[in-house]
C-alpha cells in the first residue's frame, strides 16, 4: 500500500525543470505525468510527409515518407480532405518508436531551501493522478495564479499554509531574485558553457556501475553526475579540466552543490524565494488533480512559480499545526489482557476502568495540546512542539492499492472465522481494516466473496 497525502493541482500547472546545467523549462503536471508512466518514443524513423499545394493541378497534393519510400496519396480539393488522408495512411501504418521511461525518471525540478529561500534542483521520485477534486484559484499582486485543493501546502514567510487557510492580503512564497552574496563571479554563459561540456564526458568517465567519491557507495551510472572536486568558482582554471571531475551520486552531488552556489544565477542576482501578496481567492470547478513526490532535504517545488509543498506519506506536525482530535476507545474495545504471552485474550473492562481511561485519556491529551498551544504562541518551531503530543493523536492519509494488497492486509490485520491462518492484531487496525472490507465488499463483491472462499488467503 502506498499512503500519500491528498494535496493536489491541476492539470494545466506548468512544473520548472531544471537541468544539471541550471536550464530551465516547464511542463504542466498532466503532461508529466503521461511522460512518466507513458513514456517519450525513441528516436527512431518516423513517417514524414504531408500535405502541399498542387499549383498545375490546382489541387492539394497528400504524399507520406516511411521507410526510405514515397507513398503518392492523391490529389484533392480541399486541404482538410488531403490532411484526412495522411492521417488515415499513418493510422494503417503506425511508426516504430519505442516508449522510453528513463529519461523522463532523470527530471529535477526547481526547489528551495526553506532556511535560506536559495534555489536548488531536487529530483522528481513519482508523479500522481489524484482524481477529480474541487479547486480554488488564488491569484497574487504580480499576477501568478495557481488552481490547487485546499489542503495543497503553500509556503508563507510563516510557514507551510494549506490554500484553504489562506486569505486575501496573506502573502504566499513565489520565484524571484535576490543580490547575489560577494564572492568570485562565474559569467553565465561561461558558467553554462561549462555545463554543457561536463554533460558531454558523463559517459566516458562514468563506469557502468561506479562509486561515489562523496559517499563512497556503488550506483549505476544512470544514477550518478559528474562533480567538480574543486568548485567552478573556487577555481575556473580546473573548470575544465578532467582530473577534476568525479562520479557523485545525485543526493550527494545536490546537497555539495547547494553548499557551494545558488544556483541558476544571473548576472548579479541569485534566484530566491520572495513573498507575493494574495489578491483574491475563487471557487474554481471540478477537474482532474495531480501531484508530484520529489526528493528531499526540501520537499518542494514550483507550481505556476509558487512554491507548493510536494506529495508525501502521511500528514505531518513539521508543516502544519495538528489539530486536537484523539483516540478515546468505545465501550465496545475490550480493555484488559489476560492469559500468558503469545496466548493471550482480551476481555471487556469494568465500569471503573473504563472511567479511568476516559478521564485519564482526555486529561493526558488536554495537558499535552495546551503545552504545544504554548510553545507554538512563542514561537516554537511546529516540528519541534509537536514532540509533546501522544500518540492517540488522529493522522490522515490516502492509501491507494489494488485488490490484491488489500487481501493480503485484511489477512493479517482482522480475525475472521473464515480464516485459514489465524491473526491477532490490535483492535484499533483492526477496526481501520474494517471499515476498508466494508467498502471493498460494496466495490467487487464477487471478488470479497472468492477472497472468504479461499479461506481469506491472498491469491
Amino acid at each position: 500500500m502506498r499512503h500519500r497525502v491528498g494535496w493536489c493541482i491541476a492539470g494545466d500547472t506548468e512544473i520548472t525543470l531544471e537541468s544539471e546545467a541550471g536550464h530551465l523549462r516547464r511542463r504542466t503536471i498532466a503532461e508529466l505525468y503521461k511522460l512518466w508512466h507513458a513514456g517519450v518514443e525513441d528516436r527512431l524513423p518516423h513517417s514524414a510527409g504531408g500535405v502541399t499545394w498542387h499549383s498545375r493541378a490546382g489541387k492539394w497534393m497528400a504524399q507520406v515518407r516511411r521507410a526510405e519510400t514515397n507513398h503518392y496519396l492523391g490529389l484533392y480539393e480541399n486541404r482538410e480532405a488531403a490532411e484526412s488522408a495522411v492521417a488515415e495512411f499513418r493510422e494503417l501504418h503506425p511508426g516504430t518508436r519505442i516508449p522510453r521511461l528513463e529519461p523522463v525518471r532523470r527530471n529535477h525540478v526547481r526547489c528551495y531551501d526553506e532556511e535560506t529561500l536559495l534555489a536548488q534542483r531536487a529530483r522528481i521520485v513519482d508523479v500522481i493522478e489524484s482524481g477529480v477534486k474541487e479547486l480554488v484559484k488564488i491569484t497574487t499582486a504580480s499576477g501568478k495564479t495557481l488552481r490547487c485543493t485546499v489542503d495543497h501546502a503553500l509556503f508563507t514567510p510563516e510557514g507551510w499554509c494549506k490554500a484553504g487557510e489562506l486569505s486575501v492580503g496573506d502573502a504566499v512564497l513565489v520565484s524571484g531574485t535576490a543580490p547575489r552574496p560577494s564572492e568570485a563571479l562565474v559569467p553565465p554563459s561561461l558558467r553554462r558553457g561549462i555545463g554543457v561540456w561536463t554533460s558531454m564526458q558523463r559517459e566516458r568517465l562514468i563506469k557502468e556501475f561506479d562509486t561515489c567519491h562523496l559517499c563512497g557507495h556503488d550506483f549505476p551510472r544512470e544514477q550518478l553526475a559528474l562533480d567538480h572536486v574543486v568548485p567552478v568558482a573556487g577555481d575556473l582554471l580546473q573548470a575544465l579540466d578532467e582530473k577534476n571531475l568525479a562520479p557523485a551520486c545525485e543526493p550527494c552531488h545536490a546537497m555539495k552543490s547547494a553548499g557551494e552556489q545558488a544556483l541558476a544565477r544571473r548576472g548579479g542576482e541569485v534566484a530566491k524565494a520572495v513573498p507575493d501578496r494574495i489578491v483574491s481567492i475563487e471557487a474554481a470547478g471540478e477537474e482532474m488533480t495531480y501531484d508530484l513526490s520529489v526528493e528531499g532535504p526540501w520537499h518542494n517545488f514550483l507550481a505556476n512559480d509558487f512554491v507548493v509543498h510536494n506529495s508525501y506519506n502521511e500528514e505531518s506536525g513539521r508543516y502544519r499545526e495538528l489539530q486536537p482530535v484523539f483516540y478515546l476507545p468505545g465501550e465496545d474495545r475490550k480493555l484488559v489482557q489476560q492469559g500468558r504471552p503469545g496466548k493471550y485474550e482480551f476481555v471487556a473492562g469494568t465500569e471503573a476502568q473504563q472511567e479511568l481511561v476516559d478521564r485519564s485519556m482526555q486529561e493526558s491529551y488536554i495537558q499535552a495540546y495546551d503545552a504545544y498551544q504554548e510553545m507554538l504562541a512563542a514561537g516554537v518551531a511546529r516540528e519541534v512542539a509537536r514532540a509533546v503530543l501522544p500518540v492517540g493523536l488522529f493522522s490522515s492519509m490516502y492509501a491507494t492499492c489494488n485488490a490484491r494488497s488489500l487481501m493480503h492486509f485484511l489477512g493479517l490485520r482482522t480475525q475472521h472465522e473464515l480464516a485459514k491462518v489465524p491473526s491477532f492484531p490490535q483492535r484499533e487496525i483492526e477496526m481501520v481494516g474494517e471499515k476498508m472490507e466494508a467498502e471493498w465488499a460494496r466495490l467487487m463483491p464477487l471478488t470479497h466473496a472468492a477472497f472468504n472462499a479461499n479461506g481469506r488467503v491472498a491469491p
